[in-house]
Formats: C-alpha cells, structure tokens, sequence
C-alpha cells in the first residue's frame, strides 16, 4: 500500500508495523519531528473509540513522559439523544479546549482525541477565550459579580461542592470546582479582596494546599445569559419557524431554564462554532488502525438518528415531546468537508501490518 495524495497536495504516509502498545512510541516520534520542523511540537491523533483513546494516554505517560498530553473525548451520547453529555466528560473538554485557546504550550505536546469528537463541532476559541476568568490572591474581586460571571459560565449553585461545574456560597467564602482540576478551590474574601485559594478535599471539605493562580473556565459548551437566550430564539426561528408552545426546550430556554440534553442544539446557542482542527491550524494529524471505518460508521450514525427525528418516530410512537433536530452540517463534519478540513494537515495512518516498501511508507 502506498500514501495518497490529497486534493491540496498533502501526502499521507502509512506507517506500517505498528501493533497497540507500540504506537505511544511512534507517536512521539512523530511529535520529535514534529519539533523539528516547529518547535515545540505538536501532534493531533485521533484514536478509533474511547478505549484506545484511555489506552494511548497511559501509554504515553509510561513510554514518553516529557511530551504533554491533552485529552479530548466524545460525549458518551448518540448523535440527537434526549440527554446530555456526562458532566465530567463535558468538563474534561471543556479544560482541553481552554489549553488549546489560551495558546500556551511550551512542550512538546500529543492532543488525544476520538474520530466522534473530532468529527463533532465545538464552540469557537473566541467564546473561550471571552469567557476564561485568571484571579489570584490579592486581586480585588467583587463577590457578586464573581457569583454572576459562574453562572453565565454555566455553574450551577449548591449547598456543598462536590463536583465540577458547582459553586457554593458562605458569608466571604466561595468555593467552586472549574473544569481541569482534580480538587475544588476554596476562595476567601475580606471585603472586595480575595485573600487567599486554597485546594479542599470533597468528601471532608477540608483545605490542603494553597492555590497561587486559578483559571475559571466555562463548564458547559452551550453559552449562557440573555444574549444566547436572544440568540437561540432568533435561530430557532429560522430553522424551525415560529414556537407553537409544545416544545418545552424553546420554552424553557426562553424562560432562562435549562433543558435536559440542550448540548444537542449547541449550534443555536453560538454566533458560530469550531472544530478540534481549527484549534489546531496546520498541526500533523495522525490515525488509529480502523479510524476510517469508524469514521463512516460515525457518518451513517448521525445521518439515521437525524432522519430518525424527522419522521418523528418517538412522537408518533410514545407520544414523547416534539424533537426538532439541527442540520447535521451545523453539528459535524460531514464527508466531504471531513475530507477537505485534513487536506491541510500532514497525515500519518498507523497500522499493525507490514506495507510494501515505498517512498510514502515507513516501517
């Protein structure tokens, strides 16, 4: 077998020999040449599935513990499900995509990801970037302001923080759990002043160490606030028409409500969305064994759930709530433009078997 060539002139190379457990080698191989060419060097591999993708980042810290690695996993939901993404999951995207907006990698750097969230659209660096709060001790920060912006960022108020995307609130004391971090922080004010940050553990609410700088990120990829409320409606409109007061997700966005599984209409809450590859312009990608084949299963995936809820199946059937789906272009990538975004981007394809011999494969 021998690499292609891409519309763009871009040239795939197979890398033959490569079983699982010896990719983590190859990978950061690829991240040294990587280096090379721009320091300090950064790879995008998109694993076939979750598994392999957990599987490659512990290699990784085994086999190449120098080299920086981000992980970006999919959501565990189906393309148009009633339900939204797992919390944690969310929020472990949500810290990958703030590493990559903020433009800071002085490492060499591996961004881990699936074919499912790669092929799925994001919200845009620019509403990250907006949205990142950096506070430290000493800064002067007003405590209702503070509790306004974690809302908008889609916090969620609790008596006692015990997972991300929460914030409590007591006399001058805030703690919340942002995104990226293994521990919730504990903020103490005096007055207007924050004091000090320190780290708690959740199961006994006890402080441990103290937390020089934070970044607060979004917890959630839909926006939050009047602006996206005015926006989803208008976006409403225009894809579906007027609201005809049966469909209790426009109803309860537009009363200032969430609605379980809103992530499913993200594009109506963004002026526009990214993907994964526009955060990472020009960087090489590489793939799994298999990627192809997960990538057009993922494709016949999203094109029967979307047709599933045009004929309204459910509706008919159980009598469930009116589904209104989105575009899928507006969601994903579809084949073609999948095609086109990597005709940008240098391409490696990992497999186990021995190629032929050839000026575009290695071994």
């Amino acid at each position: 077998m021998t690499a292609s060539e891409k519309t763009a002139g871009s040239l795939e190379r197979i890398i033959g020999g490569v079983p699982e457990g010896l990719d983590a080698l190859v990978l950061a191989q690829l991240v040294a040449e990587a280096q090379a060419e721009h320091a300090p060097g950064t790879l995008l591999h998109v694993a076939r599935d979750d598994r392999r993708l957990d599987a490659l980042e512990r290699a990784l810290s085994f086999f190449a513990p120098n080299i920086r690695v981000i992980s970006f996993p999919a959501w565990d939901t189906v393309p148009y499900d009633r339900i939204g993404p797992n919390s944690e999951i969310v929020a472990r995207r949500m810290a990958a995509l703030a590493k990559l907006a903020l433009g800071t990698r002085k490492h060499p750097t591996v961004v881990l990801t699936t074919v499912n969230a790669v092929l799925q659209r994001v919200p845009a660096k620019s509403f990250l970037k907006r949205a990142i709060k950096q506070i430290a001790p000493g800064q002067r920060i007003d405590m209702a302001r503070l509790t306004q912006r974690l809302a908008l960022m889609g916090y969620v108020r609790s008596g006692t923080v015990m997972e991300p995307g929460e914030y409590a609130v007591r006399g001058g004391i805030v703690d919340l759990f942002p995104p990226g971090r293994a521990l919730p922080v504990r903020l103490d004010f005096f007055g207007d002043t924050l004091e000090s940050m320190k780290a708690f553990e959740v199961q006994t609410q006890r402080t441990t160490r103290p937390v020089q700088k934070l970044a607060i990120l979004p917890v959630s990829e839909v926006a939050f606030g009047e602006d996206a409320e005015k926006l989803f409606r208008a976006r409403y409109v225009e894809l579906f028409g007027g609201a005809t007061g049966d469909d209790p997700l426009y109803e309860a966005i537009s009363a200032g409500q969430r609605y379980p599984g809103q992530e499913h209409w993200l594009p109506l809450f963004h002026e526009h969305l990214e993907t994964l590859l526009d955060y990472l312009p020009g960087v090489p990608v590489s793939f799994d064994q298999r990627a192809d084949e997960a990538a057009t299963r993922r494709f016949e995936q999203i094109a029967e759930h979307y047709d599933a809820r045009i004929e309204a199946l459910e509706e008919q059937t159980f009598g469930a709530p009116p589904y209104k789906p989105v575009p899928p272009d507006r969601m994903f990538y579809d084949a073609g433009t999948w095609s086109a975004a990597l005709a940008h981007h240098k391409i490696f394809r990992l497999t186990p078997f021995e190629e032929v011999a050839g000026p575009n494969v290695r071994s």
